[in-house]
């Protein structure tokens, strides 16, 4: 098993930064990619951005540059640099993981933490 470690989150004013990290710790063959992704009350899970395991990273349009993601393979663990934040950023952040092991991938994701914008 995988077990995701969060931390990083809180409330922030508009147009100021947080951190987030999610370490991966466990049964850990091979990481094929990691990301962020959110969740506002009242709507779907989104895509906040991904890193690839050769290092390619995709971002969620509404994130317009503001956020970048980054990894260390050495501690498997991602981070989101977020600045420029927005009171529509306000949401619980989710650290998901997608692992490869004998040809398959596994996804497991963290328990979540709050990001709340607000003056």
């Amino acid at each position: 098993q995988v077990q995701l470690v969060e931390s990083g989150g809180g409330l922030v004013q508009p147009g100021g930064s947080l951190r987030l990290s999610c370490r991966a710790s466990g049964r850990i063959v091979s990481i094929n990619a990691m990301g962020w992704y959110r969740q506002a009350p009242g709507k779907q899970r989104e895509l906040v951005a991904r890193i690839i395991r050769d290092g390619s990273t995709n971002y969620a349009d509404s994130i317009e540059g503001r956020f970048t993601i980054s990894g260390d393979t050495a501690k498997n663990t991602v981070y989101l640099q977020m600045n420029s934040l927005k009171p529509e950023d306000t949401a619980v952040y989710y650290c998901l993981v997608q692992t490869l092991e004998a040809g398959y991938l596994n996804s497991y994701w963290g328990q979540g933490t709050q990001v709340t914008v607000s003056s």
